[in-house]
This record gives C-alpha cells, structure tokens and sequence, in this order.
C-alpha cells in the first residue's frame, strides 16, 4: 500500500484545489470529511471518486474518548475499499481537513443528477432569499430533511451548499434534498405561483402569524440573516407572516426561523 506524503502529488493538488467554490463548480465535486458522513454517502448511493484516509486513522485521535468515538468499524473499512482510496499521512491529511479535530477519513463525491424541475406534488416549498452563513443553510437542509421534505430553492445570492462548512452542518442531508437555485428568484416564484402555490413571506411588517395560515400550497420565503426577503419577493407575496414573539428580541436567527415554521407544518401533519 503506497502511502502519499507529497502535497505536490497531482491528486492531492486537485483535492486541496475543492477548498475552493470556482473549483467545485468548474469539476462537479466536492468534500465530504468524517465517518458519518462518508457512511451516510456510501448507504445514499452517492458517486464517490476517491476516498482518502489518513495512515493511522485506526489509532483514533489522542484521547481514549475520541478514539472510541471516531475509530472506523471493520465494516466501513470493508466497505471503502470497494472505492478508490488514497492512504496518506497524518501531516498531509491534516493539510486537506477542513476540522481541527479530523477523524482520518473524507471522500470526494459528485454533486449529482440534482433535477433542476420542481416538485409540486409537496405541500410546501421552502425558499431561502439571501440567507448567508453557511451554517444556517446546513442546518436549514438537515430540517427540512427532518421534515421529509424533499426539495428547496435557493436564491443566487444564498452560500454555496457545497461549501465544507455547509456540508458538515447537514449531516448527510444535503444527500437527500434536491437543491435548485434560482438564477431568478422572482421570476421563479412566478412560475410556481402559476402552479397554484401561494408565496408566503416572512416579514415583521404584519399582524398575521405563522399560526394564521394552512400548510398546503405554499411556497414559504425565509430572508437574509440582516435585510430579511428582499422587496421585490415582498411586493410579489401573496400573504406575509411573522413568529409570534413575547419577549424583547425582534427577530430570530434564520435557521431557527425557518426550524419553527417547518416544524408547525410537520405538526398540522401529525393531526
């Protein structure tokens, strides 16, 4: 087993060059790091192009905790040798993680056959207007996935979803959920409110409640973590909501936002 040390090996060089978003665009790939994730890849089917483990990921991180917790079981181990792996040393994997505390293991994977067509069959579509930090997106895309909901819209703004960050942050999510941007987003909200969706905005400049409405055919627009959804999806809205708050804050952090309002779906669905 040849193990790679070199970060000037051509392999590395194109791995390490997926760090960045012009790379994953222009190639189609991006990195998924950890053993869940890479389980969660290898059991949704995912394409995988490469797997690259660290030489001594089997010793486990220092402590005994994190090694009982982050060890690769003999099944994974079976498993990934079914791919193309890569062994390299801990000094070049490091170079390559995106974590401070990596667990010896991460894949490179297609983006895959995302369908650019949307689903109307689903009670609600949630559209993101904006929203920036790619932690809140990630945690957006594990709560849909949460939900059983399949899809989203992004607008041209919003992070890029393969960012690493995103990634983590969806643990293993973003596998599951179609993800359509948006070049337009106004113009797409027009086609869907032709397939008879109305366009639900969130606004604090209304009375009415995320409690006020019923989740079906709605296509439900969460804003920019500052600005909130820009004017010209407000002017095209067909009804605004807000959350209900009692305290002082004014205004919640978007995933928590868009967390609750998924969730009151999910609770008119368990009636």
């Amino acid at each position: 087993m040849q193990i790679i040390s070199s970060k000037d090996n051509e392999q590395i060089k194109a791995i390490r060059k997926l760090k960045d978003k012009k790379y994953r665009d222009e190639t189609g790939l991006y990195i998924v790091e950890g053993i869940k994730m890479v389980k969660e890849a290898i059991c949704e089917n995912v394409k995988i192009k490469t797997i690259v483990v660290c030489e001594d990921c089997e010793e486990g991180n220092s402590t005994k905790k994190s090694y009982q917790e982050n060890k690769m079981d003999q099944s994974l181990l079976y498993e990934i040798a079914k791919y193309e792996c890569l062994y390299v040393t801990k000094s070049l994997f490091n170079i390559l993680s995106e974590v401070q505390t990596p667990q010896g293991i991460l894949a490179v994977v297609e983006k895959g056959d995302s369908s650019e067509n949307i689903d109307y069959t689903q009670d609600i579509i949630l559209v993101l207007d904006g929203i920036q930090d790619p932690g809140n997106l990630g945690t957006i895309l594990r709560t849909l996935d949460s939900s059983n909901l399949k899809q989203i819209i992004i607008s041209e703004e919003v992070a890029d979803p393969y960012n690493p960050k995103v990634v983590r942050s969806t643990m293993g999510a973003i596998f599951r959920i179609n993800i359509i941007r948006a070049k337009n987003l106004v113009e797409t909200l027009k086609v869907i409110k032709k397939h008879k969706y109305e366009i639900v905005a969130t606004s604090l400049e209304t009375t009415d409640s995320i409690y006020d409405i019923t989740y079906k055919k709605k296509a439900i627009v969460i804003g920019n973590e500052a600005n909130g959804v820009s004017k010209l999806v407000q002017d095209l809205a067909d009804k605004k909501v807000k959350i209900p708050m009692l305290g002082k804050t004014e205004s919640l952090n978007a995933s928590v936002a868009a967390g609750i309002i998924i969730y009151e779906y999910v609770r008119g669905k368990l009636k």
